[in-house]
C-alpha cells in the first residue's frame, strides 16, 4: 500500500508532527460535525476557503512590498558605500581642525589648508557613513543626496548664489574664520 501524502510531506520535512496532528483533529471534527448534521453547507466552506485565500494573498503580497523596501534600502546604502569609498578624499596628515555641525552636536574633522578651502568654497562636502566621516567631491555629494538625503551632513554653497535682499551681503565672512 502506498504511503499517505502527508505522511510524505513529513518525511521531505515540508511539515512537521504538531501541524500534522493539527489537520488530522480538524478532519476528524469536520467528519464528526457531519455525521450529527452541524456541518456547514458545502456553499459556506468554499466561501470560507475563498475569503482565506484572498486573505492570503493579500498578506502575501504586504510581505513582498515589505521584502522589496528593505531590499531597495539595502541596496541604496550600499551604493552609497561605494560612492563614498571609491571617491572620498584623503584625509592624512591633516593638522587644521574644520568643525561642522551633525544634527545638534558640532563634530570636528582634521584636514589641510587645501582640503579646508575647497571646503569652505563649496567644492567638497562631508557625508556620513558606517558611524564615520568622509570628504567627498561636491559632484559624488549631489548624487548621494539623491539617493538619501540625511546621508550628507555638511554641502557649503559656492558663493556665486547671492541674495540681493541680503542685508548683511556687504559683510563678507572671511575664509580663515576658525570657530
Amino acid at each position: 500500500m502506498g504511503i499517505s501524502l502527508q505522511d510524505q510531506l513529513l518525511k521531505a520535512g515540508l511539515v512537521d508532527k504538531k501541524k500534522a496532528s493539527d489537520v488530522r483533529k480538524e478532519k476528524q471534527k469536520q467528519a464528526k460535525q457531519v455525521r450529527k448534521g452541524s456541518a456547514k453547507s458545502t456553499d459556506e466552506v468554499k466561501q470560507a476557503a475563498r475569503e482565506a485565500r484572498r486573505a492570503q494573498v493579500e498578506r502575501d503580497r504586504q510581505l513582498n512590498l515589505q521584502r522589496k523596501a528593505e531590499a531597495d534600502k539595502r541596496a541604496i546604502k550600499a551604493q552609497i558605500r561605494q560612492l563614498v569609498e571609491m571617491n572620498q578624499v584623503v584625509l592624512e596628515g591633516g593638522e587644521l581642525p574644520y568643525s561642522f555641525t551633525d544634527g545638534s552636536k558640532i563634530k570636528k574633522l582634521y584636514v589641510t589648508e587645501q582640503v579646508q578651502s575647497r571646503l569652505s568654497r563649496g567644492q567638497l562636502a562631508i557625508a556620513r557613513f558606517d558611524d564615520r566621516y568622509a570628504v567627498v567631491p561636491i559632484g559624488v555629494a549631489e548624487k548621494i543626496q539623491q539617493r538619501d538625503a540625511d546621508t550628507i551632513v555638511l554641502r557649503n554653497q559656492s558663493e556665486a548664489q547671492v541674495d540681493a535682499e541680503d542685508p548683511y551681503a556687504d559683510f563678507q565672512v572671511p575664509d580663515d574664520l576658525m570657530w
